[in-house]
């Protein structure tokens, strides 16, 4: 089950959409390492917008998380990729189909 999730919106500078594309894509092998992150979601929205969509458990699975190896990814290459700091929204969720 599911209840507790983040949003992150990403902006790509102009030129470097491929390397955030690149990027993001490497994520998944170390979000595959924590067992309270339930799905895990890396997605482009526009031409040089992009984002992330993961969802946890409870608060104490979306807390490590935010200080696992992502996020610390996404602070050390940041601002080389990104014209703006993530806009980071901790979401609740209301309801959700997962695979059994």
């Amino acid at each position: 089950m599911v209840n507790e999730a983040l949003l992150v919106r990403l902006e790509a500078k102009p030129g470097r959409e491929k390397d955030v594309e690149d990027f993001l894509r490497s994520g998944l092998q170390m979000v595959e390492e924590e067992p309270d992150t339930t799905t895990w979601y890396a997605i482009k929205l526009g031409h040089s917008t992009f984002g992330i969509f993961d969802t946890f458990p409870d608060e104490s699975g979306r807390q490590a998380h935010l200080a696992g190896r992502v996020a610390q990814a996404l602070k050390d290459k940041g601002p080389e990729l990104l014209s703006a700091d993530p806009v980071i929204e901790k979401v609740d969720v209301l309801a959700a189909k997962l695979p059994h």
